[in-house]
């Protein structure tokens, strides 16, 4: 099956789940990306129920990095139907996504998407109704696994992925933005089992972006990056790292050849 992997803006979620399609004989054929209006001042994070958008300035490399084309489309929807069941809404952010799926079907003819949901049940039923509407398969191999498994498989897997946000009790912006998930995975088993955090960020704990893994022919480089106070929270501040500068840099290490390359990029 020929598919196109969801990017929301390069964790290490939906990077490992690209790596289990292609272990299950899938072809990666494109990448998509929604990414905030970047005409507006602050919007690096948006209040979204669906997307992450932290690190959205640096995904024209990560699809490079890969060599496949990349569709972007900007966000105008907003959160409005956020029942348990989903249905179309005008206006809401769920039909972005249908919109630049529809775009990447038509030009690629794609049957699946690649969806590194692991948990949300809110993100699951709208992914599942857009690609019910647009006859796509999503292809969810991380949904429902042990998070304490997961994340170890990932670090193993050689996905080498930074913390770029964080958002909850116990994560420090001064300590912990910029780490990777070899150098977090004792402390966030730690903040499990004191606060019942989700070790992958499930709830929202924090974010990652992914700059190197078997699927890259070249390896992504931050050169400069800032950190952003988005709420200064005294015990639970929430906060990101703004990559100012990057480049990318070639690796020794072979990637799959089961996938389509090319490198242009689409926005819309």
């Amino acid at each position: 099956m020929w598919f196109s992997s969801v990017v929301d803006s390069g964790g290490k979620d939906s990077c490992y789940n690209m790596m289990q399609c292609i272990s299950a004989g899938h072809q990666i054929v494109a990448l998509a990306n929604l990414r905030p209006d970047e005409s507006q001042v602050g919007t690096d994070e948006l209040d979204s129920y669906m997307y992450q958008t932290v690190g959205h300035h640096t995904i024209d490399l990560y699809a490079e990095a890969m060599d496949l084309p990349l569709y972007r489309r900007t966000i105008r929807g907003k959160s409005l139907a956020t029942a348990q069941v989903y249905s179309k809404c005008e206006g809401d952010e769920v039909e972005d996504l249908y919109e630049l799926l529809k775009l990447v079907k038509e030009k690629e003819e794609v049957e699946g998407i690649s969806v590194g949901a692991i948990l949300s049940d809110y993100q699951r039923v709208r992914v599942e109704n857009v690609c019910k509407r647009l006859s796509l398969q999503p292809l969810a191999y991380l949904w429902q696994r042990g998070q304490e498994e997961l994340l170890r498989e990932m670090i193993e897997s050689g996905v080498e992925a930074v913390v770029i946000k964080v958002a909850a009790l116990g994560l420090d912006p001064d300590k912990h933005l910029g780490k990777t998930l070899n150098e977090m995975e004792p402390y966030l088993l730690e903040l499990s089992k004191k606060y019942g955090a989700h070790v992958c960020g499930e709830g929202g704990e924090y974010e990652t972006f992914t700059l190197d893994c078997p699927l890259f022919k070249k390896k992504i480089v931050v050169d400069s990056a800032e950190v952003v106070i988005h709420s200064a929270d005294a015990f639970a501040p929430v906060a990101y790292l703004r990559f100012l500068e990057a480049h990318l840099e070639d690796k020794v290490s072979a990637v799959p050849d089961n996938y389509k390359t090319s490198s242009d990029i689409h926005n819309s």
